[in-house]
């Protein structure tokens, strides 16, 4: 049978954030709070859907992903290294510094596998090819999972733990690998997602129970899911124009967060999109997978 497409879905504004660079949504099931980044300000949102409460910590880096982590902290990848961050004190401690071989490379999207290794990929957007996808691991210890990356992106994994997904955002396509969960090594690499016919690049994404691929669609103007194997089911209109990353959260994991960008938008855009850099939700037809915490598999 062909993939079944999407039913008519809208977004509602939740937060009136006003992020410069909003990213990273991450869900705490236990609390009951969507953690998210605003990059370029250096920031680490917590908001309480419940209450439409948000407040930050300051992190005085580009905080760009981040997990959960036992002892109430969070892990951040930041600029150049992997921090921890502690949510009673605000304190930040480097665990581990990376040395990228080319200028103005920094880190982007993360995620920890069902195993509790923490993915990390960079971007080098002056520098074509010059970022890569790493692994960092509980135990300290880290490996070069894939190069020849420009701006390493969204990344997730089918339910059954079989598949990767990363995207690579200029080359406009989200890539598919065998995923050994055991060994944590990736391979059989093949396009599952192709946009390079249209002028929007993949940016983050996210997985649902059923396996979809829900992907944030930058410059595009909205959310757009594709069945595991890279059917186009649908998109979902949002009314800003640099969407960056969904991510699923609420009770039962069926509200889809999406995290949005106002940095680069003329002021015409801005007007156009009057609520960029706010995070926005969405009622799932499927409901999700929750975070895989680091160190936890």
């Amino acid at each position: 049978m062909p993939p079944a497409t999407l039913p008519e879905l809208s977004a509602q504004n939740v937060l009136y954030a006003r992020a410069r660079l909003g990213e990273g949504p991450l869900w705490d099931s236990d609390q009951q709070v969507l953690y998210w980044v605003d990059i370029l300000n250096h920031r680490v949102h917590v908001f309480e859907p419940s209450s439409g409460d948000d407040c930050h910590w300051d992190v005085g880096d580009v905080g760009s992903a981040i997990a959960l982590m036992r002892g109430n902290r969070l892990l951040v990848a930041m600029g150049n290294r992997i921090a921890s961050l502690d949510l009673s004190s605000g304190a930040v401690e480097t665990l581990h510094t990376f040395e990228f071989d080319a200028p103005g490379t920094r880190f982007n999207d993360g995620k920890c596998d069902p195993q509790g290794r923490f993915w990390i990929g960079s971007m080098s957007p002056e520098n074509p090819g010059h970022a890569a996808l790493y692994r960092y691991d509980p135990d300290g210890s880290v490996r070069t999972m894939e190069t020849n990356l420009t701006i390493s992106n969204g990344l997730g994994w089918s339910p059954d733990g079989g598949t990767f997904y990363l995207t690579d955002s200029p080359q406009r396509k989200i890539f598919a690998y065998r995923f050994d969960g055991e060994t944590g090594e990736i391979s059989d690499c093949t396009v599952a997602v192709d946009l390079g016919d249209e002028p929007v690049e993949p940016d983050g994404l996210t997985i649902d129970s059923e396996g979809n691929i829900w992907t944030a669609l930058w410059d595009g103007w909205c959310v757009a899911c594709f069945s595991p194997t890279g059917e186009a089911l649908g998109r979902i209109k949002l009314p800003v124009q640099r969407p960056t990353c969904p991510t699923f959260g609420g009770p039962d994991l069926s509200t889809i967060y999406v995290t949005t960008a106002s940095v680069g938008l003329s002021q015409k855009e801005i007007q156009q999109g009057f609520y960029s850099g706010d995070v926005f939700a969405i009622a799932a037809p499927a409901p999700g997978l929750p975070p895989n915490p680091f160190g936890l598999g």
